[in-house]
């Protein structure tokens, strides 16, 4: 039985070759996206450690302020002091220590364009120890010196190779709005894990860090290296006994560690995104492969009758199915790891295209992968495999033999239809209950549940929906003639086989439709409610959305152009029993700025102590227009403020909103989250361009008017769009795949048939269109399903979504929906390009004679 399995494999390589490569694809994506994120999870972990090489202990500060503790501020950083620095230094086991302070410096490049963009582009300070004539062993400087004055600057290699920067230029950058202009007089090398993944390091001399990050004599955290014969250990000890009330003394080791656990959990996320996708193409797979070895079971029955009538068994019969199976699968399982090997090598070098600089490794393919890859591909063949198997050996050989054994009639199916009418039922009553509930995060459950259990209710379903669905595309298929008539009948004459290959392209077009219909309505909603709650012509903001310097508003009120500004300032407070966020706006410009519904009140006389409140803050703290209420500001000052107005928040603006001239004297540190600009021209290029002048051309700051806001939405839903796209295209290959398989062995199958049609007046390109609209009309059966089952999910989801998304609409798109059919086509088109051409090339005669 075993040399029988193996001859019957070898036997059918051509018919054999199509599940390959659907089981091959599948393990090819789950292989090459654990290669992909080993790779990279590794690259950064060495580099991280690479970066704590020289520090054997740190010193990090409290966390932030209890916000109930009295006169202590909300949210309050909590930093090192210079005093905590020199102990450090004096401690017994310290060759030295240094003191850090970082923060976003947006650097720009010869030509005014940001650096490092899409990376992380920092700022740091050179620490020349006590006397300021000593050497920072973090940074050992290439060229040049360490930057001394406030005015100098020393970059990283990396970036100034990248970037042509030498000791000697001048170059701009930005740390919270206005530009700086530094002159180069350092190159340094570092092992810092950001700048080896493509970040930009630029440090200044202590002080002048000190005031653009913190404030003087402040740092982030002190690094120690230990001196000879003291352990991590032993330096952390005598650290204990100087380090301030809520600091912590961490060790190197434990730091390193500690970032190692971060980067797993930071590539964690992408790694189960991309094997969802993965596997969804798996279980696509499996509808191929279940269909292959159906057909071929089929093909086979009177060989498997006549093993049965010369002694085989039917556990016999039943192994040496699943001994195919497990041959095929174990060559497929091969074959994807070594594919997904070279898928992960690829992505990792198509990082490098789109401007991601990834740290030097080697390749890692760990036990993880190959055991992953091997049990993918070889469980799921041999199990995909099994019903078809089992199946087989239930046939009695004599009705086998004498041809009675005869496919499932439509009549057989209908315990088949009766479960996948309660799985559709149950399915749609789930969507439809968790499309209609008010918690976003509890309809979730009912609305997977759901989705899941209709998608498999329909194609539980799909026999009995093939014969009227292609029944209707009867008007069409008229005009082709004979050909077309032919196709029809064909495409419904075993309405399982005509399911399982739709249905394979039926989810993934279900999955593409739906996320494109969610994507779409919930950018609408976003850019309607940018719109709509904005009058102002022009936002300015930092590019990385870090807080923007109050001299950006002082110069932007300078200009002829502008006619009214307002920042919008972000302070931590207690109200009442709570933290919460007060924003600070102009109280005599907002109302020239936005465009708010109010239920109450209105912007009239936002000054004092008179504040406004959204709509779903004011019901949860039970206010109403005129009530007090007891505030906390950030430097522990208190007062009572009253409701002058309850407007209708969004997303965008929402929340306790003051006069800046009540909010301003209690911030530490003047800044906006954003500057509502209105001009006296209105929006144009050219006051757009004044305005960027006027705060230096700095590439850091963004100057968007509606349009740019507007672009720049769209821009991030189509990058992820297509990125979506581009994992499920794997899917849509293997149902291409599908297709092929099916015309395939169809073609095997009725070869006596098509030999008859060429005797009677048939001619070859009639054969050819036959099998081709065979496969288009099945091809866009899975289409019409998809996309179909694809607008109700994306529906439904949408409904869960407009419960956070206030301006959220169900948003069609019909020429995506348009291009999906035609993609649906397409696949059909070119699916049955190698199944037609061999029918056509059939020898009529030998045709006729084959049994």
């Amino acid at each position: 039985m075993l040399r029988t399995a193996l001859r019957n494999v070898f036997a059918h390589k051509a018919r054999l070759l199509m599940t390959v490569l659907a089981v091959m694809l599948g393990v090819a994506f789950v292989s090459g996206t654990l290669v992909f994120t080993s790779t990279i999870s590794d690259a950064y972990q060495k580099s991280s450690e690479k970066g704590y090489s020289n520090v054997d202990l740190a010193i990090e500060p409290a966390a932030g302020g209890d916000p109930g503790a009295p006169g202590r501020p909300p949210g309050d950083r909590k930093r090192l002091t210079q005093a905590t620095l020199d102990k450090a230094r004096e401690l017994p086991g310290t060759e030295s220590a240094s003191g850090s302070v970082t923060g976003f410096t947006a650097l720009a490049d010869k030509d005014g364009k940001l650096v490092g963009e899409g990376w992380q582009t920092t700022g740091g300070n050179y620490d020349s120890g006590r006397n300021g004539k000593g050497e920072d062993a973090r940074y050992p400087m290439k060229n040049g010196r360490a930057p001394q004055n406030s005015d100098e600057v020393a970059i990283d290699s990396a970036t100034a190779k990248r970037v042509g920067f030498e000791v000697g230029d001048t170059a701009r950058m930005s740390v919270d709005g206005p530009v700086l202009e530094q002159r180069v007089v350092g190159i340094f090398t570092t092992d810092d894990g950001n700048v080896a993944a493509g970040g930009t390091l630029v440090l200044f001399d202590t002080p002048t860090a000190q005031r653009l990050y913190a404030q003087p004599g402040q740092y982030d955290q002190i690094t120690l290296k230990a001196a000879d014969g003291t352990s991590q250990a032993q330096l952390k000890s005598q650290a204990e006994k100087i380090i301030p009330k809520g600091a912590d003394a961490v060790t190197g080791k434990k730091l390193a560690a500690d970032q190692s656990e971060r980067i797993k959990e930071g590539m964690s996320g992408m790694q189960t995104a991309m094997l969802v996708f993965a596997g969804i193409s798996l279980f696509v797979g499996i509808f191929i492969i279940a269909n292959t070895f159906t057909m071929l079971v089929a093909q086979r029955t009177k060989e498997l009758a006549l093993l049965r009538a010369v002694g085989a068994g039917r556990r016999q019969v039943t192994r040496s199915v699943l001994v195919e199976a497990l041959v095929v699968g174990s060559v497929a399982a091969v074959a994807g790891l070594a594919a997904g090997v070279g898928i992960g090598a690829a992505l990792r070098s198509l990082m490098g295209s789109f401007g991601a600089t990834v740290p030097d490794g080697p390749l890692v393919v760990d036990g993880t992968a190959v055991g992953a890859s091997l049990a993918t591909g070889i469980v799921v063949t041999v199990l995909a495999a099994w019903l078809p198997a089992r199946k087989a050996a239930k046939i009695p050989p004599v009705a086998a033999m004498s041809s009675v054994h005869a496919a499932a009639t439509t009549r057989s199916l209908v315990i088949r239809n009766t479960i996948g009418a309660l799985l559709a039922g149950a399915g749609t009553a789930l969507v439809l209950y968790g499309a209609g509930m008010d918690d976003r995060d509890t309809a979730k459950i009912p609305l997977s549940a759901g989705a899941a259990t209709l998608l498999i209710g329909v194609f539980v379903l799909t026999p009995l929906l093939s014969r009227p669905l292609i029944a209707a595309a009867a008007p069409f298929m008229r005009i082709f003639g004979v050909a077309g008539k032919l196709a029809r009948q064909n495409s419904v004459r075993n309405p399982r086989r005509t399911a399982a290959t739709a249905s394979a392209l039926m989810i993934g077009l279900t999955l593409i439709t739906g996320l494109t219909v969610v994507a779409g309505s919930v950018q609408q909603a976003v850019e309607k409610m940018a719109t709509d709650s904005l009058r102002a012509d022009y936002t300015v903001s930092m590019a990385n959305q870090t807080p923007l310097s109050a001299d950006v508003e002082r110069k932007l009120l300078r200009e002829d152009q502008v006619e009214s500004v307002s920042p919008m300032r972000n302070s931590p407070a207690r109200v009442g029993s709570s933290t919460e966020y007060l924003t600070g706006v102009n109280g005599s410009t907002i109302s020239d700025l936005t465009d708010l519904p109010f239920v109450s009140g209105g912007w009239d006389g936002l000054s004092g102590n008179k504040a406004v409140v959204d709509k779903d803050t004011a019901e949860r703290k039970k206010w109403k227009t005129g009530s007090t209420f007891p505030v906390t500001f950030e430097d522990g000052k208190k007062t009572r403020m009253t409701v002058s107005g309850v407007y209708e928040g969004n997303e965008l603006i929402r929340g306790i909103m003051l006069d800046t001239g009540t909010l301003d004297p209690h911030m530490k540190q003047l800044s906006s989250m954003q500057v509502m600009v209105k001009t006296k021209e209105g929006a144009s290029s050219s006051v757009k361009a004044s305005l960027e002048k006027a705060l230096g051309d700095n590439p850091a700051v963004l100057v968007q008017d509606e349009k740019d806001v507007t672009e720049s939405i769209a821009k991030i839903f189509t990058l992820m769009l297509n990125m979506l796209y581009g994992l499920l295209a794997m899917a849509v290959v293997v149902a291409v795949l599908g297709v092929v398989n099916t015309l395939a062995m169809s073609v095997f199958e009725r070869s006596q048939e098509i030999g008859m049609l060429r005797a009677i007046g048939l001619d070859r390109r009639g054969i050819k269109r036959m099998v081709r609209l065979e496969s288009l009309v099945i091809s866009l059966f899975g289409g019409v399903l998809g996309i179909g089952l694809g607008v109700f999910f994306g529906w439904a989801a949408g409904k869960v979504v407009g419960l956070s998304l206030s301006t959220y609409s169900l948003v069609l798109p019909w020429e995506r929906i348009g291009i999906f059919l035609g993609l649906a086509a397409v696949v059909g088109m070119l699916a049955a390009l190698w199944p037609a051409r061999r029918a056509a090339r059939l020898n009529m005669l030998t045709a006729i004679k084959t049994e």
